[in-house]
């Protein structure tokens, strides 16, 4: 699993957990979840979840752990980014801080390769490095492993400043799916955050996304020195409506140093 993806901000995934719960608008439409009961259901289900309940042995998207995934990442001979956990979040309240070590000992480990965390559960994350210093030295993940969080719109900007209290080198954001309005501003959102990625939503209920929010993000990125990725402006497929942004394609991507 996860060898390749089609996901353009990455080159590979690695599923140490699977499963979730929405917390907020931009789960409505989860592809994860989608997929998880349309294609993974069988895979998924002959495992026990971690809340062993019958109505979570049923359910293909309760969280659940995968240890034998573990050795994955030290498989991949050539170094590349992979996304941790685009089936889950691995910060989930469910997720042992146990198992959530092992994972990043796999991590520290297997140093060649980039590793992207993204959560929707940032401030887990700021009290999990926090309690767990002694992983990391400084008490800091280090500049390959790069911690995001999922901002839709404004009413949950309060993410951002829950990232930025990871004590982390390389902190990004997705703005996908954008559903509304949301600006950057701040000289600790300019220090502290290396990238933004933001797209619209595609997928049968898919929700438009104006022009104007893209830009304005994009037009914040660029006066803040934050690289910026324009994933897709979304529609029925993710290829719909093209990923153009006003005659070019935006793939900046950041620039990860060793401090």
């Amino acid at each position: 699993m996860g060898d390749r993806t089609a996901i353009e901000w990455t080159d590979a995934t690695w599923n140490p957990t699977t499963g979730c719960t929405r917390v907020s608008a931009g789960c409505n439409n989860c592809y994860a979840e989608a997929i998880a009961h349309r294609l993974l259901k069988n895979c998924y289900t002959r495992r026990l979840p971690i809340t062993d309940t019958p109505a979570n042995r049923a359910d293909p998207f309760a969280v659940r752990l995968w240890p034998d995934r573990l050795g994955e990442p030290q498989r991949w001979r050539e170094s590349r980014r992979v996304f941790v956990n685009s089936m889950s979040d691995l910060f989930h309240k469910e997720i042992p801080e146990d198992f959530l070590r092992r994972c990043f000992r796999v991590m520290l480990d297997v140093d060649r390769h980039s590793y992207q965390i993204l959560t929707k559960r940032p401030a887990r994350a700021a009290r999990f490095v926090a309690r767990h210093a002694d992983l990391f030295d400084a008490g800091r993940l280090p500049p390959h492993i790069w911690i995001g969080t999922s901002v839709e719109s404004r009413r949950v900007a309060y993410r951002i400043r829950h990232l930025i209290q990871t004590s982390a080198a390389t902190r990004f954001l997705s703005c996908e799916p954008l559903l509304g309005p949301l600006r950057l501003s701040g000289v600790d959102v300019a220090r502290e955050i290396h990238w933004v990625i933001a797209g619209g939503e595609s997928g049968l209920n898919w929700r438009p996304m104006r022009k104007e929010w893209v830009t304005t993000l994009r037009d914040d990125c660029t006066t803040l020195g934050i690289p910026f990725f324009f994933k897709q402006w979304g529609g029925r497929t993710p290829k719909a409506n093209g990923r153009m942004l006003e005659g070019k394609e935006w793939n900046e991507m950041p620039q990860v140093s060793a401090v």
